[in-house]
């Protein structure tokens, strides 16, 4: 399924933007990383851009996934190095900003897909939450990801991450949320 760009305020086309967030290289796992490899296939098939922390474990998985698809891969890095990125990052933004980046990770996405995660993931989580982001969260997976899903971060009940239970559901949940 393939879904057409959204035409930005000047009137000009911009791509749907997904992010992935999970678990780093030191907490991941391999399946984990296989669940992550296939959602940044599925992002890729769907012709939206890739973003991610541009790191290992799960960014890496998800980033090569991507690739090995066809797909864009933006990696937003919290080093000012480009040479932190993994292999996979066609864009590699070097933020310099540290743990802060997740804000700018995010802002960056159209929607969010949580795979397992820690407190790096549960802190994108909460920036997305804020802004009103669609967030989608792999059942099973573990994590920020698992006590998360299926409710709201708050009170305020700004936005439900809504439990899904495939990599193929997520992208079809998140393009469903920013394309109506």
């Amino acid at each position: 399924m393939i879904y057409l760009a959204v035409k930005t305020r000047l009137g000009l086309t911009k791509k749907n933007q997904i992010l992935v967030i999970g678990n780093n290289e030191d907490s991941s796992t391999p399946e984990l990383e296989k669940i992550a490899y296939e959602t940044g296939a599925e992002i890729a098939k769907s012709s939206c851009v890739l973003i991610t922390g541009g790191l290992g474990g799960v960014m890496g998985a998800a980033s090569h996934g991507a690739r090995d698809n066809g797909g864009i891969v933006v990696g937003i890095i919290p080093q000012n190095d480009p040479a932190y990125a993994n292999e996979y990052c066609d864009i590699v933004i070097p933020s310099g900003l540290g743990l802060t980046r997740d804000f700018l990770t995010a802002l960056s996405g159209d929607g969010v897909i949580v795979i397992g995660g820690g407190s790096g993931t549960l802190s994108e989580v909460c920036a997305a939450y804020m802004y009103n982001k669609p967030i989608a969260a792999i059942r099973g997976t573990g994590g920020t990801a698992e006590k998360y899903l299926d409710q709201y971060i708050d009170s305020r009940k700004k936005i439900k991450i809504i439990g899904v239970d495939s990599p193929k559901e997520a992208v079809k949940y998140i393009l469903e949320q920013i394309t109506s």
